[in-house]
């Protein structure tokens, strides 16, 4: 993908993800500003990318820090095509043991993080008029819920919401907003145990099964930086309001919620008593699994 002359931000790219995302538009030709809370982390990224870069030093959050990296990238660069919400933190426990500290931070930093950096870019895209790009970070916990993530949960699926209601408000200014669900071995994911031999075994220099990379879609986060350039770039033009996983050797479409099993009363609503006569019959045969449900490694 050539995107030479664009101009792209990466929220939460000193390291992981963000990074690999930051590097991978580069690469592609364009000028990224990177994000990160810690100006030593920021300034590494930075370097290693070269002189198609700089660093704008914020914590995402505030309608202020939104606005610098909007302003850093218009001024360094003199435009704003692509931005990536990438930036993310987590506070996991479990519902009875959250506090209001670690709920409200996750949901700061992701939710709103997203909304007021999209709604700073989405000004600028608006008034340059040359349409533009915005791609939000989701996550398989947004979309099916994981056990000690309220939060992250909670934070993830608004994503996915937002996403859907942006791509309708901005198609008329021709400015796509898509969402990616991505899994990549980063410091996000190196705690959740069915994943950990993988982490270990990429660390290690070693090559990734092909039950992780396909079955699992694992693998380190440069697999999925190749999503991120593709919507960057004009050959997806027409994709908008998706949401699409990616990792290790599988990328995938994630659909929309949808009714699964529809009845009707006859004119009178649906009593208590009505909905228990059909349920197990009608609807428990359709009802939906949480969490992920993972294929077992073979032995």
């Amino acid at each position: 993908m050539d995107l030479s002359g664009k101009v792209a931000i990466v929220t939460g790219s000193g390291r992981g993800l963000g990074l690999a995302y930051a590097q991978r538009l580069a690469a592609s030709g364009a000028k990224v500003v990177v994000n990160d809370a810690d100006a030593e982390t920021a300034e590494a990224a930075v370097k290693s990318i070269g002189g198609a870069a700089v660093a704008e030093v914020a914590a995402v959050g505030s309608g202020e820090a939104a606005q610098a990296l909007v302003d850093r990238a218009v001024g360094e660069f003199g435009r704003l095509d692509v931005l990536v919400n990438n930036a993310g933190i987590l506070r996991d426990t479990t519902l009875w043991k959250m506090t209001d500290e670690q709920f409200d931070a996750v949901i700061t930093t992701h939710l709103r993080g997203t909304f007021t950096c999209t709604r700073a870019a989405a000004i600028q895209m608006r008034a340059a008029d040359n349409g533009g790009r915005i791609i939000c970070v989701g996550s398989p916990t947004g979309q099916v819920g994981n056990f000690g993530q309220t939060n992250y949960a909670a934070a993830k699926a608004g994503i996915v919401g937002m996403v859907r209601t942006w791509s309708m408000e901005l198609a008329r200014a021709r400015i796509t907003v898509n969402a990616i669900v991505p899994v990549a071995a980063t410091a996000m994911t190196e705690t959740l145990p069915f994943v950990k031999p993988y982490i270990e075994a990429l660390r290690n220099g070693e090559e990734l099964p092909p039950f992780a990379r396909r079955e699992l879609g694992f693998g380190p986060p440069e697999d999925a930086a190749g999503l991120v350039a593709f919507l960057a770039s004009d050959a997806a033009a027409d994709i908008t309001g998706q949401a699409i996983g990616v990792g290790g050797d599988r990328l995938a479409l994630w659909s929309h919620p949808a009714e699964v099993a529809v009845e009707f009363a006859d004119g009178t609503g649906w009593s208590a008593d009505a909905i228990a006569d059909v349920w197990a019959d009608r609807f428990a045969p359709s009802s939906q699994t949480v969490g992920q449900q993972l294929p077992e490694a073979p032995r």
